[in-house]
């Protein structure tokens, strides 16, 4: 899963950088709200975290922004403003979620699972496609009812190409997604990713176009 948060208070930005890779996020981040609005533009990220108070441009201000190009990536806001009215407004901007400060990581990530959840089973917790059934919980996956291991890297490419379900996904985005740039060392590993998906769920579950990508049609 990769992720975008936008906080210009330095210590909980690099807590909570640190934090979701040690959990084997992909994290980009921001320190202002033009910089993080940008990027929430020209990048596909999984879930948005963003602090209210921010320079140049506040957390509601991009949200707002952001819900009126389109954008409609799963966001949580976090804020010292603990108000009623002050979560309300924040919801009604555009936000999915509000955690006020202070708050445990523990909880953060819970809620991030649960947007990602969310928004990849369209508000259920199971994906079916096929003979292949993906318990979003769990992280059970089963074909021909029989339980399938896959890898973290496999099942977040399983997720990513569901997401992207009938449109093909090219080599680059997989990267960017998966390793970000950061890791991708064998120029293979998502061909490599692929075989062992196919092997695993069935050679037909992935379409692929040389020099197009990869796509899973539902």
């Amino acid at each position: 899963m990769k992720i975008l948060i936008i906080e210009d208070d330095k210590h909980i930005l690099s807590f909570l950088t640190r934090g979701f890779e040690e959990d084997g996020y992909i994290v980009d981040s921001a320190t202002d709200g033009v910089e993080g609005e940008y990027m929430a533009l020209i990048h596909n990220y999984d879930v948005i975290i963003l602090d209210w108070m921010l320079p140049s441009k506040d957390g509601l201000e991009i949200i707002k922004s952001l819900r009126q190009k389109s954008i409609s990536t799963p966001t949580i806001m976090l804020s010292a403003k603990g108000d009623t009215r002050d979560k309300i407004s924040g919801l009604k901007s555009g936000v999915d979620d509000y955690l006020p400060k202070p708050f445990s990581f523990e909880e953060l990530l819970a809620r991030v699972e649960a947007l990602y959840r969310r928004n990849i089973s369209k508000g259920g917790t199971s994906i079916a496609i096929g003979d292949i059934s993906i318990d979003t919980n769990s992280k059970i996956v089963t074909h021909d009812n029989e339980v399938v291991t896959l890898t973290a890297k496999e099942y977040e490419l399983l997720l990513f190409l569901l997401k992207h379900k009938n449109s093909m996904v090219s080599n680059a985005m997989i990267e960017e997604q998966l390793w970000n740039h950061q890791e991708y060392i064998n120029s293979n590993v998502i061909q490599v990713t692929i075989y062992n998906l196919r092997k695993k769920l069935g050679k037909e579950l992935i379409k692929s176009s040389r020099g197009l990508g990869y796509k899973i049609e539902a």
